[in-house]
């Protein structure tokens, strides 16, 4: 039998198309520079920029919910300048129709025949503003793209780029003309990160900064260097303590009585799925890699457990009646659920990992 530690510390066969980043210190500077420029133009929410090169570096799709004016678009198309590529932005709204997003076929009589007309989604950063606006034949749409990284149009599919990343922003505080999102598709999201207002600080930065001369960000990356960052994040070493840590999380949304928290038992009417098992470990790996280091420690699986399994709890009717927050409960379970301990290491570049 394969040790599940096996599985997850081997790093992929390399290939003589995509050689390996050029050494230990380039992801690292690569990363500076696309976050320090990222933060040129986005004040106070580092949080969420950190979790959005998080998601970028994860392969994953991210939604981002928060009040209006909070930066979530400017974020977006910042970041989507930084790493270079293509980039598209399409608006949500109740009219939109599938073929708005994935394309069409348009007759040319000169020919007598159909071309396929590729709609925007057909990008390498795709800028969903306001997705929760669109109706159900939309949502299902973008749902392929995400799932499958292809769009069918006409009996024939087509492969988006590579690399290809959803970022969905949605507004919590309206109720007209909005579409809930359908569990499955909340679940083809690596993340889901709520904005808050910044501090009385950063408001006042934001103030200096945004008032006058705007600055803009530039282009740091492109796709091929970032498809390099993304395979040097998959080789990010997980200890198999720490890969049966989130198993353990995860199990114990969907039995906490067996995991001692049979207090929120009640609450969930379902708990996260396994994609939730492997979209924490990758996250994990991409902050790790963000944070500088080649290992996965507890405190990245900890610190990103409610952005990745939040979204993909279902409450039950009496917790959505009492107000009860999906975060709150993944809180619960991470206070609940022990972590590995790290020990003492003979090599001092990975730490040894103990179960408690």
């Amino acid at each position: 039998m394969t040790d599940i530690s096996d599985t997850l510390a081997s790093p992929p066969n390399p290939t003589e198309t995509e050689p390996p980043p050029a050494g230990p210190g380039a992801p690292a500077t690569d990363l500076e520079q696309a976050l320090f420029e990222v933060k040129r133009v986005i004040v106070g929410q580092d949080r969420l920029v950190e979790r959005l090169f998080t998601a970028l570096l994860a392969d994953g799709h991210c939604l981002l919910e928060g009040v209006p004016g909070v930066a979530k678009t400017l974020a977006a198309q910042t970041l989507a300048t930084v790493v270079g590529g293509t980039f598209a932005r399409i608006q949500f709204t109740p009219d939109l129709v599938p073929s708005d997003i994935v394309g069409t076929r348009i007759y040319r009589a000169s020919k007598e025949d159909f071309d396929v007309e590729l709609g925007p989604v057909m990008a390498n950063l795709v800028l969903a503003d306001e997705i929760n606006r669109a109706p159900a034949k939309v949502q299902s749409a973008l749902l392929e793209a995400m799932a499958e990284r292809q769009v069918s149009i006409g009996g024939r599919s087509y492969r988006v780029p590579d690399p290809f990343l959803v970022l969905a922003t949605q507004n919590p505080i309206e109720s007209e003309g909005v579409y809930q999102l359908p569990e499955a598709q909340r679940d083809r999201f690596l993340m889901k990160i709520t904005v808050d207002y910044p501090s009385d600080v950063d408001e006042l930065a934001i103030l200096y900064r945004m008032s006058a001369d705007r600055p803009t960000a530039r282009a740091v990356l492109d796709p091929r260097r970032l498809r390099a960052l993304q395979d040097r994040a998959s080789q990010v070493f997980v200890h198999h303590a720490l890969a049966e840590y989130v198993v353990r999380l995860v199990l114990a949304s969907r039995d906490p009585v067996r995991f001692g928290v049979g207090d929120i038992a009640p609450l969930l009417a379902y708990g996260a799925s396994p994609r939730a098992t492997l979209g924490l470990v990758s996250a994990a790996r991409a902050q790790a890699l963000l944070r500088g280091r080649d290992y996965v420690l507890p405190e990245d699986i900890r610190d990103l457990a409610a952005d990745v399994m939040a979204h993909r709890l279902v409450l039950s009717f009496d917790a959505v009646a009492d107000g009860v927050s999906p975060d709150s409960v993944v809180r619960r379970l991470v206070e609940a659920v022990p972590p590995p301990q790290i020990a003492p290491a003979q090599d001092a570049s990975v730490p040894d990992l103990v179960v408690a």
